[in-house]
C-alpha cells in the first residue's frame, strides 16, 4: 500500500545553482547531496516539510535516452513544464518577498476559483503555482478559471 509522496522529480540545468535558488531563495532544506558515479542526487525539502524531498535532477542522467534528453533539456529551457504547486497562507507577502529576492514571477496573484494564485519559474525554468487556496466547500466559480498565466508564460490554461 502506498504510504505517501516522498521525492518528486524537477529537472535542472543547472544543479548547484537550482539547490542554492532553492535553499537560500526559497528557504528550502538541504537534504541530499552525494555523487553516484556520474550522476549527482542533489534533494531539498519545503520548510517544515521534511518528509517531501524534491530531487533536483539533470536530463542527461541515468533513465533517459538521449532524444528524451534532449526532449525534456529543451522544454525545461524553454519554461514549458511545470513541476508542482506550493503553498502560502499569504500569497500576495509571499509573491512581495520572493519578487523581492529576484524570483521570476509569471503571473502576479491573482484570483481564482481555488484561492489567490502567482505562478513563478526557478532558474531551470520549470514553473510553479503559489497558491493561497480556500476551503474547498469555499470555492468561488464566479471567479476565472481562464488567463491563468501571462501571454509571456508557455503554459496555457489554470495552472492546477
Amino acid at each position: 500500500m502506498i504510504k505517501s509522496l516522498a521525492i518528486a522529480t524537477v529537472w535542472s540545468t543547472d544543479q548547484e545553482r537550482d539547490k542554492k535558488f532553492f535553499v537560500e531563495t526559497l528557504g528550502f532544506t538541504e537534504c541530499m547531496d552525494m555523487h553516484m558515479g556520474d550522476m549527482r542526487w542533489v534533494t531539498v525539502s519545503p520548510p517544515g516539510q521534511p518528509e517531501v524531498q524534491l530531487t533536483l535532477m539533470r536530463p542527461d542522467g541515468p533513465g533517459l535516452d538521449p532524444e528524451s534528453q534532449e526532449a525534456v533539456l529543451k522544454l525545461v529551457s524553454k519554461g514549458a513544464l511545470s513541476a508542482g504547486v506550493f503553498s502560502t497562507d499569504d500569497c500576495h507577502a509571499t509573491y512581495a518577498e520572493l519578487k523581492a529576492k529576484g524570483v521570476e514571477f509569471v503571473q502576479e496573484p491573482q484570483e481564482r476559483p481555488y484561492g489567490i494564485e502567482a505562478l513563478f519559474r526557478d532558474p531551470s525554468g520549470n514553473w510553479y503555482s503559489l497558491t493561497q487556496q480556500r476551503d474547498m466547500e469555499g470555492l468561488d466559480l464566479s471567479k476565472p478559471w481562464s488567463d491563468c498565466v501571462s501571454d509571456e508564460a508557455e503554459p496555457e490554461g489554470p495552472a492546477k
